[in-house]
């Protein structure tokens, strides 16, 4: 089942029952795509974030992430996949 539906499923008045936070081991593109689908529903931010981390538990994005993707959604982003940067690449020095 894809986290989006164990997402779903968990949403209903049982949702702070779910303390095994199953979804532990997932990506931040998969936490995005779940962000994104949910504020498509509606949600706020704050909210967007207490739900993911009923599911993600510790390895949820932060509130600020969250809020940070909501606003890219909004300016019409819909990859949920980091963006190539343009310009130098960064080195690292010893």
């Amino acid at each position: 089942m894809c986290s989006t539906a164990l997402y779903l499923q968990s949403s209903g008045s049982n949702e702070g029952e779910n303390m095994d936070a199953p979804l532990q081991d997932c990506t931040i593109e998969e936490q995005c795509g779940v962000v994104r689908f949910v504020w498509a529903e509606g949600l706020k931010p704050v909210e967007i974030h207490r739900r993911v981390l009923v599911q993600y538990g510790q390895s949820t994005m932060s509130q600020r992430k969250v809020y940070e993707w909501v606003e890219r959604f909004k300016s019409g982003r819909t990859r949920v996949t980091d963006e190539g940067r343009s310009g130098r690449p960064s080195t690292s020095r010893s």
